[in-house]
This record gives C-alpha cells, structure tokens and sequence, in this order.
C-alpha cells in the first residue's frame, strides 16, 4: 500500500490539514519525508493554476490518488442536498469540475461533506434521495473516474454516518463507479469494529484515510494501525493510505511521524 498525505491547495478552515497553500515548499517537504503522493484538497477548481500545480506534483515526483471536495461545503456552504435546487446545481457542477481535474491524474474524487446535513422539513429519506439523484449525474460525467463517499460521524453531518448505511445507500445507487472512502477517525466513533466494518466495505473501498482516534497522527492515540493495516490485506484492499490529520505538534512532526509510524507497518 502508498502512503500519501493531504494538501490544501487553497485556503481552508477545516482543521485536519497537515499543510495548507504554499505549494511548492510543502510538495517538497512531502516528497522528501518519502510519501508516494498527495492527496489535493481543492475548493474550486477554477480558482487554481492548473498548470503550474501540475508542474510543481511533477517535479516533486508524487502521485494525485484523490481529489478532496468538502472545502466546498465548508467555505461557501454548498451542497448537494441543499433545500434550494440552484444550490444543488452549482454542488453538482463543482464536482463535476472536480472529475474533470480529478481525470487528470487518474484520481478519485471524495464525497465527504458536500453531501450536506438535514434542513428542518427535509427528512432523512428526503435527502438520501436528493444525493443519489445528484451522485447520478455525477458518476455520469466520467465513468472513469471513482467517486468515494465517506461515512462521517455524527457530530459532523446526520446523512451516512456508518459503513453499514452507506453500503445500503450504494446498493439504492448502482453505480460501478461510485464507492466508499473509509477514515479511521470518523470509524473509532461510529462503527462498533473497525476491523469488521472494513471487511464489510471490501471491494467497495475505493480510499482510505489515517488519523488517529484523537485526529492526530497515527501512533498518537489508541487505534491499532497493525491490525488496521492487516485487515485492509486480508481484504485485498491495495489502494492508498492516506492521512488526513490535525497538523499537531506542528504540520512537519505530524508528517513525519505519520510516515515513521505507519512505513513501519506497511514493509
């Protein structure tokens, strides 16, 4: 299995970002701490210099496994279960430029808050039918590239909180081309066994994401990477590790005791 960390490439207030803006300084950090790849969250796409960014990932010689989206949600509050269709429709037509760069580097495209959270008068049912109706068109725009939803506790969001409920909602979908995003923060809160909810996802998980159980990074809480890590195999699972964690101590401590701990575990 990789091991690639997140980057925001725009500014951000969502809090689990190790680096954040300053592109090519931290491309290279990453790239000389031995992480195969970074994962870019991107808010909008067309805000970015895409040719520069292209140019600096190469020169740094790292992979793109996934495009993160929820900056879209976080920042401008978009979603696509908004109550109001011109919502839904500008949260459509975010991803769907997300895809387009997604393609670029063959990467997956994440699902995580940009599904939204409940609106009074809109129940659960509501909005589950909202998003597989959005997700449709979305898979549509390119069937080659993966969309990965991401079960997300409770606290963050009320919609596909569990590996259980969100597979429920992907067998209503049927699409080949849309899959989980399995995080083991959000897992230590909801799922009464990691590693059976992992065996649960198998061949649907299309990404994975690191954090310890206290957001930090993995070796700093009490979660079991070993075991994490040889469930994934037992699984056939031999995408991406990806971390996704609060940059504490400091962005570079963080990154670097990810990779020690978790290189460690993955020879």
């Amino acid at each position: 299995m990789k091991l690639s960390i997140v980057l925001s490439t725009q500014p951000a207030s969502f809090a689990a970002l190790a680096y954040k803006g300053r592109l090519q300084e931290n491309l290279a950090k990453i790239q000389a701490l031995g992480y195969d790849g970074v994962e870019l969250a991107v808010r909008d796409p067309d805000l970015l210099d895409r040719a520069e960014l292209d140019r600096l990932i190469s020169e740094a010689g790292l992979a793109v496994p996934a495009i993160g989206t929820g900056q879209a949600f976080g920042e401008e509050g978009i979603s696509l279960t908004d109550s109001r269709p011109e919502i839904r429709c500008r949260a459509i037509d975010r991803i769907r430029s997300q895809i387009r760069l997604a393609a670029h580097w063959d990467a997956a495209v994440i699902i995580g808050l940009i599904r939204g959270k409940s609106e009074p008068g809109f129940p659960a049912d509501t909005k589950e039918s909202m998003l597989r109706e959005a997700l449709r068109e979305c898979a549509a725009e390119n069937r080659g590239i993966r969309l990965a939803i991401e079960p997300i506790n409770r606290y963050e969001t009320d919609l596909l909180n569990t590996v259980g409920s969100s597979l429920h909602f992907l067998d209503r979908l049927a699409e080949e081309n849309v899959g989980l995003l399995l995080d083991t923060f959000h897992m230590n809160i909801e799922e009464s066994s990691i590693y059976r909810s992992i065996c649960q996802a198998k061949d649907r998980i299309f990404h994975f994401h690191l954090a310890d159980s206290n957001r930090w990074h993995p070796g700093a809480g009490h979660l079991d990477f070993r075991s994490i890590v040889e469930t994934l195999g037992e699984v056939g699972y031999r995408g991406w590790l990806s971390a996704e964690i609060l940059p504490l101590p400091d962005p570079d401590t963080a990154a670097e005791s990810t990779m020690q701990h978790m290189r460690s575990l993955c020879r």
